[in-house]
């Protein structure tokens, strides 16, 4: 399954037409990913799983994608658009992190908004046309974090959202330029999921969302 969720459904619709599926096939790969761990039982089954899809990110560069849509996809969009499959192929770390059966330590939690949540930012900023600074790479950490919390252990969840408060607190004067509002949609609402906290968060899509990234796209902030 790789499937989006509603946020993510609503911001893409958001990205320009020329640049819409290059984006949807980089956001159906995280998914597909993140689809690894929510159907694998064994963590050793998953982790075979996840190196899979990391060798055959790499292979893309020079061989022809597997009968997979979310590979073909990748190949179609993606790697013409200038992202390789190795430099796709970093995600699969941040995924594999989340493997262990003990709580996640924070140095865990750190590789895996870098690997995931940076990385999948500054992919899809350049799939937009533009490229993520340090901060703008920071909130795609906060926002990571706080899906992780969204689907993960209460003790692994708070520590989560904890995480992705302390990156959110450096971000307040963040203004995001045209290009990369759909990912500041994302982490607009990713930081008020971190200032709620666990026991108050809305389903994606919810119409407060919908308000909130609509405002953002006029305002950036």
């Amino acid at each position: 399954m790789s499937e989006l969720d509603a946020d993510r459904a609503l911001a893409l619709t958001y990205v320009p037409s020329a640049r819409r599926e290059a984006v949807r096939a980089l956001w159906r790969l995280d998914a597909a990913l993140g689809a690894v761990l929510v159907g694998g039982r064994e963590p050793l089954i998953s982790q075979i799983k996840l190196a899979w899809w990391r060798d055959s990110l790499e292979k893309l560069d020079h061989s022809k994608a597997p009968a997979e849509p979310v590979l073909q996809a990748v190949a179609a969009e993606i790697l013409p658009a200038g992202v390789t499959g190795a430099e796709l192929s970093g995600l699969e770390e941040g995924w594999t992190l989340l493997l262990g059966q003990d709580p996640l330590t924070p140095s865990e939690l750190a590789t895996y908004a870098t690997a995931r949540g940076a990385l999948l930012f500054s992919h899809s900023a350049r799939l937009l046309g533009s490229e993520a600074d340090e901060a703008m790479a920071r909130a795609g950490e906060g926002w990571a974090l706080m899906d992780l919390a969204r689907h993960s252990n209460p003790v692994d969840a708070e520590a989560a959202v904890g995480a992705a408060r302390e990156r959110f607190a450096r971000l307040t004067r963040l203004r995001w330029p045209s290009a990369l509002r759909p990912l500041g949609m994302l982490a607009r609402l990713a930081g008020r999921d971190a200032e709620r906290g666990l026991a108050d968060l809305e389903p994606h899509g919810a119409p407060p969302r919908i308000w909130i990234m609509m405002r953002h796209r006029i305002t950036g902030r």
